[in-house]
């Protein structure tokens, strides 16, 4: 079935009024895009952000507010948006003071495949380091010649695998993981790090993230590869001193793929929940900013032992 897409234009103040026209017209779900939502989401993370690019924030601040709706290309989809436009007409009339905007649509044909699966000729298994090959649920390895086969799907979460402070994290982990080290992950994302970490021998004893679908997703990932990751927390620990201790200590590696600030804020953490001798696996780092980051580090107490970096990215492995 093919599927046409309705975009509604209105305001933040007419979002609620149209989200009831719409559920009044049998449509359960939405998807909003807010140019408000967009600055207020920039305010409140942005200890998570090296650099937002400019030209996504002009994007996303200057455009219309909208509400994207999906109904079948059929008859009873066009009688549905026929409801639609005369309930829109209404609320238009009754908005004396324009506050609610235009609160009209413009539509396109959606197909099934290009929905659903078009994304996925994107994504092909390929090596990481020296021993893991990433593959997707649904592609078949003939012949892994002889690397440990991890799957993932990219529409789960963030971290598929192809992004190079990924690969830097999995390349540090195959060297520095001994069979039983207790492990955390701090910001787990899709999973990846810790499922690769489980895989080569460690014992994951938990995941951390501020997104609680990144910790479903991790789970799911998981299971899909036969391992155990621990247990799920999330929440922001630099803020949330319950969560902290909830973390607890005396890991034998920590993994921390997130970004600079976040590292730079957590390092004196870091090295207050290693174990003696303990190691920090951490990236998400812009070449530019990893001064910053070794000094914070070795400010906390511990001691760098590598440096590694690609074209724009670093990553540190240092020990307590």
């Amino acid at each position: 079935m093919d599927w046409k897409e309705v975009t509604i234009y209105t305001t933040t103040a007419g979002v609620e009024p149209v989200a009831a026209l719409l559920e009044e017209n049998g449509v359960e779900g939405y998807v909003l895009e807010d140019a408000a939502d967009f600055q207020e989401f920039l305010k409140d993370t942005e200890i998570y952000w090296d650099y937002v690019d400019e030209g996504l924030v002009r994007e996303k601040t200057t455009q219309e507010t909208c509400l994207k709706i999906y109904l079948p290309d059929d008859d009873a989809g066009a009688a549905q948006l026929a409801g639609i436009r005369g309930a829109l007409e209404n609320l238009k009339a009754r908005d004396a003071e324009n506050a609610w905007g235009r609160l009209c649509f413009d539509t396109g044909v959606t197909r099934q495949q290009d929905w659903e699966w078009g994304w996925k000729q994107y994504f092909k298994p390929f090596p990481v380091g020296r021993t893991f090959l990433i593959k997707p649920s649904w592609e078949t390895v003939e012949d892994a010649g002889g690397r440990r086969i991890l799957e993932i799907d990219p529409a789960s979460s963030f971290g598929t695998g192809s992004h190079d402070t990924t690969q830097l994290c999995m390349a540090a982990l195959e060297a520095c993981v001994k069979p039983g080290d207790k492990l955390l992950d701090m910001g787990t994302g899709s999973g990846i790090l810790a499922i690769a970490a489980a895989m080569l021998g460690a014992e994951v004893r938990a995941v951390v993230d501020i997104d609680e679908n990144c910790l479903k997703t991790a789970r799911e990932n998981a299971e899909k590869n036969r391992v155990s990751i621990g247990r799920g927390l999330c929440g922001d620990a630099l803020r949330n001193d319950a969560l902290a201790r909830e973390i607890g200590d005396g890991y034998d590696i920590i993994v921390a793929n997130i970004v600079a600030d976040v590292i730079i804020g957590m390092a004196p953490m870091f090295f207050a929940k290693l174990a003696p001798g303990g190691t920090l696996i951490c990236s998400g780092i812009l070449n530019e900013r990893a001064d910053e980051v070794r000094a914070a580090l070795e400010a906390s107490g511990l001691s760098v032992a590598s440096h590694e970096s690609s074209d724009d990215w670093s990553a540190f492995v240092a020990r307590k």
